[in-house]
């Protein structure tokens, strides 16, 4: 983990330096609904169940219509495991759940994200498209904490007012992708080949973040 630390403390830097420049440095207040999510394994599925996000972030503009942003967010969540076929030769039934009363967990987001405005700068709500990609923080109760490739895009509305104050209106899309063990396959020359079997989650949600503007 130290080296994302020390890549926070360098963005951290590189926006407070930049700030000085006269460009809108802002402190973004997040809160969300993220949506469920299935994902599916050989002979189990987990899901990733629906809950509260939140999290902050720092968004420099590097011009007046675009952004630059590393936020942190945080989802807690239950990820219940169930089983899709019968195990320990049928004691197990299928579509038991595998982590009964020990599935709390939650997906920590470390994202660096591009946003686009659209309008001028001097219109009061202003659409936005945006993307980021980073680290996921993965914690669960049994295997302890894993660090992932996550990535997001997001679309909405900035409503600006006569304080430093605004609001952001957004619809997300939040990704997760991890590896969970080898698929293999038979190769003519070189005979059994293992490859990397990935799962990602796709979680959408609905939020809003609380903006202040320190050039104001």
């Amino acid at each position: 983990m130290k080296k994302y630390h020390v890549l926070v403390v360098f963005f951290l830097f590189t926006l407070a330096v930049s700030a000085q420049s006269g460009q809108s440095f802002l402190l973004n207040l997040y809160g969300g609904y993220t949506f469920s999510d299935r994902v599916d394994f050989d002979s189990s599925y987990a899901k990733v169940e629906d809950g509260f996000e939140y999290g902050i972030g720092l968004e420099y503009f590097i011009m007046d219509n675009a952004s630059i942003e590393l936020k942190y967010n945080r989802l807690d969540t239950r990820m219940p495991l169930y089983t899709k076929v019968p195990l320990n030769e049928g004691s197990i039934a299928a579509g038991t759940q595998l982590n009964a009363g020990d599935d709390k967990g939650a997906i920590n987001y470390i994202l660096a994200d591009y946003t686009y405005y659209f309008g001028s700068s001097s219109q009061k709500a202003l659409p936005f498209l945006g993307a980021g990609a980073g680290v996921a923080i993965l914690e669960t109760p049994r295997s302890g904490n894993g660090t992932y490739f996550a990535w997001e895009a997001k679309a909405g509305v900035k409503v600006k007012t006569n304080s430093p104050l605004s609001i952001n209106l957004h619809a997300y899309l939040q990704s997760m992708s991890a590896a969970v063990g080898y698929d293999y396959y038979w190769d003519y020359y070189w005979g059994p080949v293992a490859v990397n079997d990935y799962v990602s989650t796709f979680q959408f949600g609905l939020g809003a973040s609380l903006s202040y503007d320190f050039s104001k």
